[in-house]
């Protein structure tokens, strides 16, 4: 039986473009890419050269720090080039597609935790698995006081979890059978829902969350809810996705890292779902977009915490979400002295729009004007926050590199993701998200 945990504060940001529940293509792109700042803590050392042959699950790159984690190859093909940066910095490997795809068959065991363990690291699927405080990869030596899992996403116009994996339930079991024997803690799912598909999965404990506002789906929000991180506390996370190609090794053996993805937002001609592989350039559904690739913002990801990578980019290994949305780079007459603006969305019923709580809005990148004074209250954040965490004084403390103040207000529990409403509702218009990973790269090089 799951235990109902009730969320009343956050925000559900009305914005038009939410993709149709059906899968429009399957894209099998020429050129993949695999980016190293896809995952955070990796100190990238490069194993491949320009022409090198790879399979699916063939490795691309090492961590550094530790020699155990691999970041594979999502497809099987010809190395077509190394993109470096500034001083040699690695950007992304380029792997041009076979036509028909090869595997590396792994001979996988979930028998104890040492087999599950290395299963992963061999394959490249451990860096599925993110370590809390900080969101970085996993370490393999730590074992974590539990592993959560949230089974629904409230993020504007974030793909359906019911929909995209609604009909994984094997594999994601397979993923919670492996994984269980990680932690002695047990593997919670969090639901938001009594007609959840994922109700059938056995040997986790379930968490009923009686909230439809953003962010409840935040994983690291239901954390603070079922067992807040403390000083010294290790868990770990996974996404559903994660589950699902982690089950897909152990009933195959083989990495295969595909998805539904969601392709949504104002900008998108068709919203729909696409099914295809992380890596994907964008220039492959550079139809969704059509002539207005000049003016839109492309972000793999959602709109409040996704990476823009414009229409040259690719999608990011864990998103399952791409968002187009239109540059606001027009000036509006009189600005907010406006009285009506009917077609303006505010958080604070500053508009008579708040009279038509059905409507959804063709929302854009505009901010309405530039940074101002830090100086509203803390509960302006609270609000949108369900956490008990003092947001303003954390952004404060993370701006100001105060380590003692950063853990006395709850850095060990957040990560910029779930601070990205205060940032989106923050009258003076300052960049929340990023104080956040600041003190998060700060504490990691004090605290290591």
């Amino acid at each position: 039986m799951s235990n109902k945990i009730v969320l009343k504060k956050g925000l559900n940001i009305p914005i038009k473009g939410t993709a149709d529940l059906r899968v429009a293509r399957t894209i099998m792109p020429d050129v993949v890419a695999v980016k190293p700042s896809d995952f955070k803590g990796l100190l990238p050392r490069l194993l491949v050269k320009e022409g090198d042959a790879v399979k699916c699950g063939s490795p691309i790159l090492v961590d550094k720090k530790c020699s155990d984690i691999l970041i594979t190859s999502p497809v099987s093909g010809k190395v077509r080039e190394i993109v470096r940066g500034e001083k040699r910095k690695l950007i992304a490997v380029l792997i041009e597609t076979d036509a028909e795809q090869t595997y590396v068959d792994f001979d996988v065991k979930s028998d104890s935790a040492d087999d599950v363990k290395k299963a992963l690291l061999e394959s490249g699927l451990w860096p599925w698995i993110i370590q809390r405080p900080y969101g970085v990869i996993a370490n393999p030596e730590i074992q974590p006081k539990a592993i959560f899992v949230s089974a629904f996403d409230t993020a504007p116009l974030a793909a359906d979890q019911e929909f995209v994996l609604g009909d994984e339930t094997n594999a994601i079991q397979a993923g919670i059978n492996a994984l269980s024997k990680l932690t002695e803690g047990g593997v919670h799912v969090s639901v938001n829902s009594d007609d959840s598909n994922f109700l059938k999965l056995t040997g986790v404990k379930f968490h009923r969350f009686e909230a439809k506002k953003h962010p409840a789906g935040n994983v690291g929000v239901q954390i603070s809810h079922i067992s807040p991180i403390r000083k010294e506390e290790t868990v770990w996370t996974v996404s559903l996705l994660g589950l699902a190609c982690i089950g897909r090794l152990f009933q195959k053996g083989r990495y295969d890292v595909r998805r539904k993805v969601a392709v949504a937002g104002p900008m998108a001609i068709e919203p729909c779902y696409i099914s295809t592989v992380p890596g994907m350039p964008m220039k492959s559904i550079a139809g969704q977009i059509g002539t207005n690739a000049d003016t839109a913002r492309i972000i793999s990801g959602n709109l409040l915490s996704g990476e823009t990578v414009g229409a040259d980019g690719y999608l990011g290994f864990y998103a399952s979400t791409i968002t187009m949305l239109k540059e606001g780079t027009e000036k509006e007459l009189f600005g907010w002295i406006r009285p009506i603006r009917y077609k303006q969305f505010s958080t604070d019923h500053s508009y008579f729009s708040w009279l038509m709580p059905w409507r959804k809005y063709d929302l854009d990148t505009n901010l309405h004007g530039g940074p101002r004074a830090f100086v509203m209250s803390d509960s302006y954040y609270a609000k949108v926050l369900p956490m008990d965490i003092f947001p303003l004084y954390l952004a404060k403390a993370c701006l100001a590199g105060d380590i003692d103040k950063m853990e006395k207000f709850g850095i060990y529990e957040v990560l910029p993701e779930d601070l990205a409403l205060c940032e989106y509702v923050d009258p003076s218009k300052n960049y929340i998200q990023d104080m956040i990973a600041k003190g998060i790269d700060l504490m990691l090089k004090e605290m290591a």
